[in-house]
């Protein structure tokens, strides 16, 4: 498991030709997959700024590697609209205020979101309904009502 806020700031380092191509400055959030669809760089050209989450090798804790120089700008046109994450509103699908999104855990292999850490509790990240500029929205949770208390 891997947080947003730890992988912020990382070096892209190629595998190939172990070159720099930028600093991650956001990942994005394709929140039909509830996956990673990209990494958004700093310090790249800006043809170059996207790299899609197929072409990451590793996620470490001192860089991440992707395939290669040619990775960079690979994420660009099928890049779903980049929304922050960290830092949003979180509401329900039936309109309840859920707290800020804190954090987001994500696996560093498949990219999948495994839990958004907000204010107000933890969110599985199998609950992301959708991601953009007004709110983080999820499904409620559902309480379980057994046969005994009707």
């Amino acid at each position: 498991m891997k947080l947003f806020t730890q992988v912020r700031g990382l070096p892209v380092i190629t595998a190939e030709e172990a070159a720099t191509l930028g600093t991650v400055k956001d990942l994005t959030i394709d929140a039909r997959t509830r996956c990673i669809a990209c990494l958004r760089l700093s310090g790249a050209p800006k043809d170059a700024a996207v790299v899609d989450w197929d072409e990451v090798e590793a996620v470490g804790q001192d860089a991440v590697i992707v395939r290669s120089r040619a990775a960079a700008g690979s994420g660009a046109d099928s890049a779903p609209e980049h929304h922050e994450a960290v830092g949003s509103r979180v509401l329900t699908e039936d309109g309840s205020e859920h707290g800020t999104v804190k954090d987001v855990a994500f696996d560093p292999v498949s990219g999948r979101i495994l839990t958004l850490y907000t204010a107000l509790g933890d969110i599985a990240g199998d609950r992301l309904i959708g991601l953009g500029s007004y709110a983080t929205v999820v499904h409620a949770e559902r309480s379980s009502v057994s046969p005994s208390s009707l």
